[in-house]
């Protein structure tokens, strides 16, 4: 199950959430690549080929919406933004050097160029000044949990690894979800209200509106593992399930069908045989399951949509209900 992003290269005018802060996002991105400006030129040339991936910078948009709609400073919510997508970008380095993906959105990984070490070591650069980046919004609570955040993703990584392989639990999966994706949304909104000067309530609402549409936007992605345009995904189909990884849609084919052969030897290591789960992925996509995870992912979105309701009608709020509608709505 890899984290979830999007595959393509930017193109900020083709989609309608970004439009309020399309000039926020190009000051995001300065911010991003001036983190190597004075660092070693491999370590600058590796954010630049990072950044050029592209990619629809869902994060720093939800926050740059959410501390517009609040009335934060704009250079707070800039400098927070950034720190959320090097954040991100860096849990996207290691997370491809643990999986041995060698391609994302469509372009090499930095560990298909270069060793593991030296992929390590460009992955806790960007740590590094992500965490520069959110103590320079100067907000100690914010710094609190952005540290907080990130150990969630590494304990959800380690967790993963260790204790996920083979076994078909929801509560698990939720645990691995938020961990690894939802975490980080609700960082996000959560944050973004925090430097403003929007009450408790309010930060209290964006804070589950990130964490709803952040588990949507991981089940749309295990969904498209099972079903999606594997050209365009970027890897075979199925590949959660041959990694050991139960993933929602195959969760609800294990509850339907709990006498399948295939699914009741997951748990004693069944996923290492790459024929028997081939199979069972060939018979998840040709069931329903992957119609009823949608309905859940569909579920949190409307959870959010209902957190919308304690905001003032305005263009970042409009543009923040298209932002959770497309959530469910992408194919790729």
């Amino acid at each position: 199950m890899r984290r979830g992003s999007l595959h393509g290269e930017t193109d900020l005018s083709a989609v309608s959430f970004i439009s309020p802060v399309t000039e926020e996002i190009k000051l995001v991105e300065e911010r991003m690549r001036s983190q190597a400006d004075e660092s070693h030129s491999d370590l600058r040339a590796a954010l630049d080929h990072l950044m050029s991936a592209g990619g629809k910078r869902v994060r720093p948009t939800l926050g740059l919406l959410v501390g517009n709609m609040l009335s934060a400073p704009l250079e707070r919510s800039v400098t927070f933004s950034a720190a959320v997508e090097l954040l991100h970008t860096a849990t996207l380095v290691h997370d491809d050097l643990i999986d041995g993906a060698l391609l994302r959105r469509g372009m090499a990984t930095l560990n298909a160029r270069w060793s593991p070490p030296a992929t390590v070591l460009t992955g806790d650069f960007l740590f590094a000044r992500a965490a520069v980046l959110a103590a320079e919004v100067d907000h100690l609570p914010l710094m609190k949990l952005f540290s907080e955040t990130l150990a969630t993703i590494v304990n959800g990584e380690l967790t993963q690894m260790f204790a996920s392989r083979g076994l078909v639990s929801r509560e698990n999966y939720y645990k691995r979800i938020y961990a690894k994706t939802a975490s980080l949304f609700e960082l996000t909104s959560r944050g973004a209200a925090m430097v403003s000067d929007a009450s408790a309530d309010m930060v209290e609402a964006m804070r589950d509106f990130g964490y709803q549409i952040g588990m949507a936007f991981q089940i749309v992605d295990d969904i498209l593992d099972f079903n999606g345009d594997q050209n365009a995904v970027g890897k075979p189909l199925g590949s959660d399930l041959l990694n050991g990884l139960v993933t929602l849609p195959a969760i609800y084919y294990a509850e339907i069908n709990p006498d399948d052969m295939d699914v009741l030897s997951l748990p004693q290591g069944g996923w290492t045989h790459t024929e028997n789960m081939t199979r069972l992925v060939e018979n998840i996509r040709a069931s329903s399951c992957a119609q009823k995870a949608m309905v859940e992912a569909e579920q949190c979105v409307d959870r959010a949509l209902t957190r919308l309701n304690a905001c003032e009608k305005c263009p970042e709020r409009d543009a923040l209900e298209s932002l959770a509608k497309y959530i469910v709505d992408r194919r790729i």
